[in-house]
């Protein structure tokens, strides 16, 4: 995971410790993240968790539940979350359509 990292990569940890955010929260949070101009790597860590490596290097540790999710049910939950955000920098209203 790693070696596929770019040295300006603003890098997300993904972990049950990090920092919750609403989609409100989130959609500012990602707005700024555009406006830095850096590549975005979200790291989702496997059975184990991430390794302190990965850890080290995150700029920030983002949680998206205190439950424990599968790898699957992460990927649909970023993509999902990401594209509400998006809407609501884009001012649509994703939850009344």
């Amino acid at each position: 995971m790693m070696a596929a990292l770019g040295r300006d990569d603003y890098v997300v940890s993904l972990e049950v410790t990090g920092k919750a955010m609403s989609t409100l929260q989130l959609s500012a949070w990602l707005a700024e993240r555009l406006r830095d101009a850096r590549p975005l790597a979200l790291l989702v860590g496997g059975p184990d968790g991430l390794a302190d490596v990965c850890r080290s290097r995150a700029n920030h540790s983002w949680s998206l539940s205190a439950l424990t999710l599968p790898h699957g049910l992460v990927r649909v939950v970023l993509a999902e979350q990401i594209y509400r955000a998006m809407s609501l920098m884009a001012g649509h209203p994703y939850h009344r359509a």
